[in-house]
């Protein structure tokens, strides 16, 4: 992670000449520097848990995972960690522009160094965040033969003397919210865990960094004959301390759905004019589709993005809605009505940082409706107006469409969310589109620090962090939406092409008379 990005002489190999020199070297450096000293804050952080998060959480002996109480203000903790949040976006834009320059970057290096940061947070207790306790609350009920979207965490504070003091008490009254594949998960987890909730919550935390390598792995795989674009993809995924710290540090089990999401797409395989899809493929990407909607059921997308791919070819299509429903019928049959009703349960709720607060301080009973209508509006206008990207994959494109606009007008997104967008967009060329997902990540990775529902832990700082939850991060948000707008009507995109890679692989700029005709 310390290494800069090298320097070589202007090359051309099938596109543009790349610009290299001091400045792309010096970008290297600053994106080393930023990348490198967050994800070490946020490491540090995770070891300190103790003297700034809530609730308590027994370590086995000897471990992992380990902690330790230093006896640091849990106001300064906070405080870094958002200097660690602007450090990670510094690293990542530097690195981003090297990458546009030409820079090939040291990705061997760059890999090793992010993937052991991400084991080492493995190892460690959850922060940022009290989910991955929910998450174990669910496990654990579900090992005792209760029903997670009936029961909910509050059985355990009251019978469980051991597992129940770590019950997080913001969501104690709250079912499980989440797929049938993800109880199955959780299931699991503390069969394995046992009593103890950081053995169950250790091994959710395993799983997340597994699926989180894999992603990582398969994007360098397929972008490997494509360097520059290689570069970008680790960046924005393997080595962006923003997603590590919500889906490992935190656990969320986004990441698990984005695996199996992604993977599904890819293996789907490649169609387009001339190029029949293979039915046998379109079975199975359909049922890792399947199985990320069965994690989280916003994941569908995906799915409307691949039948989208395969309308053309009935066979296949019909193959990989029978690869899905393969997936998702039978589990939400055996779980039954309560776990379909918690499909709904947040229909008509807004995080702190939606920009929807700006109109009503409260929910309201058109939030629903007014969102969908923006969700429809805008996925037309994407799926009319944005680049074409890589025409031998075409389900990328309407499906990054979708994602990009649920997540950017619901009412109800959290930063981790954004695992859903980042790891379509890594294989789609770098346009503004970039930039816009980075802003939204960043500012609502800085809303939701420290991750506790109570706020943050020093008075001196809540004043600052009211601010910046109800009026900034809504503010840039909403600005964000405004930009993608004015952008995709626009058609100015600044698509940029994939040096030394193959021509072929991936459309050129496309202007905004030419646009309207992709969709």
């Amino acid at each position: 992670m310390s290494n800069s990005i090298r320097l070589h002489p202007p090359v051309r190999r099938d596109g543009p000449a790349v610009l290299r020199g001091p400045s792309t070297d010096v970008l290297g450096w600053l994106a080393a520097a930023g990348i490198g000293g967050s994800l070490l804050i946020m490491i540090a952080a995770s070891v300190i848990r103790p003297d700034w998060m809530a609730p308590s959480l027994g370590m086995p002996s000897p471990g992992p995972p380990w902690q330790v109480h230093a006896h640091i203000p849990a106001g300064l903790v906070v405080i870094v960690l958002w200097l660690a949040v602007v450090m990670a976006v510094g690293g990542i834009v530097a690195g981003l522009l090297a990458a546009r320059r030409g820079a090939r970057g040291p990705v061997r290096l760059i890999l090793v160094g992010s993937l052991l940061a991400v084991l080492v947070l493995a190892l460690l207790p959850p922060v940022g965040s009290t989910d991955a306790l929910d998450y174990a609350a669910y496990g654990r009920l579900t090992a005792l033969g209760i029903n997670p979207y009936v029961a909910t965490p509050i059985y355990l504070r009251l019978t469980d003397p051991v597992f129940g003091v770590s019950i997080p008490t913001h969501w104690e009254h709250q079912v499980s919210l989440y797929g049938p594949a993800a109880t199955i998960e959780q299931y699991l987890a503390a069969r394995l865990g046992g009593n103890s909730m950081a053995l169950v919550v250790l091994w959710l935390k395993i799983w997340n960094a597994l699926a989180f390598g894999g992603v990582a792995f398969l994007l360098d795989r397929v972008l490997r004959p494509h360097p520059a674009q290689r570069l970008r993809a680790h960046l924005l995924w393997t080595a962006n301390p923003l997603l590590i710290w919500g889906l490992i540090a935190g656990g969320h089990v986004d990441v698990l759905a984005a695996g199996a999401g992604l993977a599904g797409l890819l293996l789907a395989g490649r169609s387009g004019p001339g190029v029949r899809p293979v039915v046998w493929r379109a079975l199975a990407g359909g049922a890792l589709v399947g199985l990320a909607a069965d994690i989280k059921i916003d994941y569908l997308l995906l799915g409307l993005g691949l039948a989208w791919a395969l309308r053309r070819s009935v066979p296949a299509l019909l193959a990989a809605a029978a690869g899905g429903l393969a997936i998702l019928a039978p589990t939400y049959a055996w779980l039954g009505m309560p776990a379909f009703r918690a499909l709904f349960a947040r229909r008509d709720k807004t995080t702190q940082d939606s920009f929807y607060r700006f109109v009503a301080a409260t929910d309201w009973k058109y939030l629903i409706v007014v969102a969908v209508v923006l969700f429809a509006a805008m996925t037309i206008l994407l799926l009319r107006r944005l680049p074409a990207g890589d025409l031998g994959r075409p389900a990328i494109r309407p499906a990054l469409a979708l994602s990009v606009a649920w997540l950017f007008v619901w009412p109800y997104t959290l930063p981790w969310y954004d695992a859903m967008i980042i790891c379509l967009l890594v294989l789609y060329p770098a346009s503004r589109l970039d930039w816009f997902v980075l802003a939204r990540l960043a500012v609502t990775t800085l809303a939701n620090l420290p991750g506790d529902p109570s706020g943050v832990p020093a008075s001196y700082l809540r004043s600052f962090d009211v601010v910046l939850v109800h009026a900034v991060a809504p503010a840039v948000m909403l600005a964000v939406v405004a930009g993608i707008v004015l952008t995709a009507v626009s058609g100015e995109w600044h698509v940029q092409p994939w040096p030394g890679g193959d021509p072929s692989a991936v459309s050129p700029p496309v202007q905004p008379a030419a646009a309207e005709k992709t969709g």
